[in-house]
């Protein structure tokens, strides 16, 4: 498991987008290191995986993808999910793991790989995963919220922008409600909408599994997603437009506020 965090070799013809993805790992690998973490990089696509100096687990997952969308900021899309988890793994509880994955934008590839791994000797164990999937953007306009079909509207209380979703299916049910009860008990938290749902639900609406959740959805452990909804709240959506000054930083803050409450709980 342990690998030394090394400069990442850049191919000699690699593309501008190619060079950024291998800073941004570097730079994950390097300031989680710095918190106190055991890092290393996982599998061919470069998770950035952080496991707590003591303790072999079961760990507490966070998790959140580096990549974007090519010639996009990728602001909303993912770096307020890495900002959250930076945030959230300087204060967390001692059974508290990190992994930030790769190349979610093509297929979940990182995450999928990730989960495989998992099953190696040697390998961490993991009791609960919590994926962080945009959750930056807020729109407090009556109507800025859309459900994802065939979903009926009436699934959401809430017709504004303005809530956390936390996404559980299968085994993730029980997870979704623990979210939903720590919001409950917590100041300076955005409210929270929790979906909690048989992962049959997945055949009819497929944008319940767009994130890295899914992996693990689909291999039984309980993972949920938390989100702002992504483009059925957002217009900036895999745009040029998502960019920084579009984020709603003091939703974020309360965002991880959440984490900490449920992770310690």
């Amino acid at each position: 498991m342990r690998e030394q965090v090394r400069t990442l070799a850049v191919p000699r013809h690699a593309t501008f987008e190619e060079r950024a993805n291998r800073s941004i790992a570097e730079f994950l690998a390097l300031a989680l290191e710095s918190y106190g973490y055991r890092v290393c990089y996982q599998g061919v696509h470069r998770n950035v995986v952080a496991l707590p100096m003591e303790g072999e687990g079961p760990f507490d997952l966070v998790c959140a993808h580096y990549d974007s969308v090519p010639n996009t900021p990728g602001a909303d899309d993912n770096a307020s999910a890495v900002a959250v988890l930076l945030g959230a793994a300087r204060t967390a509880p001692p059974n508290t793991a990190f992994v930030a994955f790769n190349r979610e934008e093509d297929g979940m590839l990182g995450s999928a790989e990730f989960v495989q791994w998992l099953k190696q000797p040697g390998a961490p164990t993991i009791r609960e995963v919590h994926v962080l999937e945009m959750v930056g953007y807020t729109d407090p306009r009556p109507g800025s919220q859309r459900v994802p079909p065939p979903l009926p509207a009436f699934l959401l209380p809430r017709d504004t922008g303005d809530f956390l979703a936390v996404v559980g299916l299968g085994s993730g049910c029980g997870l979704a409600g623990k979210v939903r009860r720590a919001a409950d008990g917590a100041l300076g938290v955005p409210p929270v909408v929790s979906l909690q749902a048989p992962k049959a639900l997945l055949c009819l609406a497929h944008d319940l599994g767009r994130s890295d959740h899914l992996p693990f959805v689909l291999d039984g452990v309980p993972a949920v997603m938390w989100t702002d909804t992504a483009d059925f709240r957002t217009p900036h959506y895999h745009l040029r437009s998502d960019r920084p000054e579009t984020l709603d930083y003091g939703f974020m803050a309360g965002v991880q506020r959440l984490l900490l409450a449920t992770l310690a709980a």
